[in-house]
């Protein structure tokens, strides 16, 4: 008689060495600052949260090479070692030539924006990132959607639902010209659409089109470990590569790079540019310091450029990965359990809830998804976020409200913070909103800065 095979469990590859005390409130105490914070969890205090899965930016866990790394922080205003270290480092896991250190991602999509972006011209790129877009738009730009359809389809399970849709590209290209189309702007993975990853292959056939086309390409490389690891999972002849091997692979077909460093990078602070382009490179270098620091550090501590560069090394790591990934899928796959409806397929950095589905009787206008988000709050003490009708912002001509297709509230994993432990509070927690969601009312806006309003809008609760 045949042996039953019995499922081994997984465990993290790392063990917790330095412990953070957390707060644990009360639900009363919960519904009174949520109230004070304009029922917007970005304006909520840190210390009044039990488990913050706000974002993955910056609130990753380091590990201890790298706070040995910290120790040696080469301060020098010019000329750090730390900054020579990191640059080599870009150079054997990316590729790249040529480098320029920023403070965060947001100072390197500035940079990009500005230095290749004319008014007048369309960025096409594989759905719409809030700040991506913003520092196109202020340039004089206009972001244009070329994502494959099924990306704003929560339900469709394409492995691949970052894919760029080329007949869309080629009928902007028709439209507009190539000569109004300074790049094609990639991610990888596509944050807004659930974290789900471009493959290989269209990443190859997108270039083709480009070469031929005269148009260059630049890639959001912020997450692109995580795609590697999915390209290794689910695309053929793949399996038997190394993330390392396919990170490479991927930036081979980029003019360059922009990266934010505090998600892949395991860091707290920090980003870069990275490109093949020398006349790219040279007007960075330029204009970093006119906006970050000298170009030898970019608004960073030689401290910060150290755990950068060793950050590097451990993030290909494919054990790590592995457990980072599985980790975001043993929470999805507990909210199928119960037929909570989420983003599928699960992506690599966070769980997105459908909050259509989940609060089918709230109009879009009454804000399902940041609705949701302070419930759980509420409820629990999690965390979450908003990415819906508040993160897409207003039409530039209408001045109306810009309707996504997705409305989703984003519970996103540091990497190596929580335990499984803390994933199974925030399902149950999730599971406890879900029961009561039918009594569960909308809310309105009625505070709105002029940009990314996500972050600071206020709202009350309608009667």
């Amino acid at each position: 008689m045949a042996k039953k095979i019995i499922k081994r469990s997984w465990a993290e590859p790392f063990k917790i060495k330095v412990v953070e005390p957390i707060s644990m409130t009360t639900k009363e105490y919960r519904e009174k600052t949520a109230k004070q914070a304009g029922y917007n969890t970005f304006l909520l205090k840190s210390q009044d949260i039990y488990i913050d899965l706000l974002t993955d930016s910056g609130t990753n866990a380091m590990s201890d090479y790298q706070w040995a790394g910290m120790m040696l922080g080469d301060e020098a205003y010019a000329g750090s070692k730390n900054f020579y270290y990191l640059w080599d480092n870009v150079k054997k896991y990316y590729g790249y030539p040529y480098f320029v250190p920023t403070h965060q991602g947001r100072a390197a999509e500035h940079l990009v924006s500005k230095i290749l972006i004319k008014p007048g011209d369309y960025i096409p790129g594989n759905m719409y990132f809030t700040t991506t877009r913003l520092h196109q738009e202020i340039a004089g730009g206009t972001f244009v959607d070329v994502i494959i359809d099924e990306a704003h389809d929560p339900q469709s399970l394409h492995p691949f639902k970052g894919n760029v849709d080329i007949s869309k590209l080629d009928k902007l290209v028709k439209e507009v010209g190539a000569k109004k189309i300074p790049y094609i702007s990639v991610a990888g993975p596509v944050n807004m659409a659930g974290g789900q990853p471009i493959s290989m292959a269209n990443i190859v056939e997108l270039k083709s089109y480009a070469k031929k086309n005269g148009i260059k390409m630049w890639l959001d490389a912020t997450r692109l470990v995580e795609n590697a690891y999915f390209i290794k999972q689910r695309e053929k002849g793949y399996e038997n590569k190394t993330i390392a091997q396919i990170l490479k692979e991927i930036c081979s077909h980029f003019e360059g790079i922009w990266v934010s460093a505090k998600k892949d990078l395991l860091v707290n602070i920090g980003g870069f540019i990275a490109t093949k382009n020398k006349n790219v490179y040279e007007e960075a270098r330029n204009l970093v310091v006119v906006y970050e620091g000298l170009h030898t550090y970019g608004g960073l501590a030689g401290r910060d450029m150290e755990a950068m560069a060793r950050g590097i090394e451990e993030m290909v790591n494919y054990d790590y990965i592995r457990s980072r990934i599985g980790q975001v899928e043993y929470f999805g796959n507990k909210l199928l359990e119960y037929k909570i409806p989420i983003v599928q397929p699960i992506g690599g950095h966070a769980i997105f809830l459908d909050a259509k589905r989940f609060l089918p009787h709230l109009k879009q206008i009454e804000f399902p998804a940041q609705t949701l988000a302070n419930e759980i709050y509420i409820d629990s003490g999690v965390r979450a976020m908003e990415r819906g009708i508040v993160s897409a912002g207003r039409n530039q001509k209408t001045g109306d409200h810009n309707y996504p297709k997705l409305e989703l509230v984003r519970l996103t994993l540091p990497r190596r913070v929580y335990t499984q432990a803390h994933i199974d509070v925030t399902y149950e927690s999730i599971a406890s909103v879900y029961d009561k969601r039918k009594s569960i009312k909308g809310l309105k806006m009625i505070y709105e800065p002029k940009y990314l309003r996500f972050f600071q809008a206020r709202f009350e609760k309608l009667k």
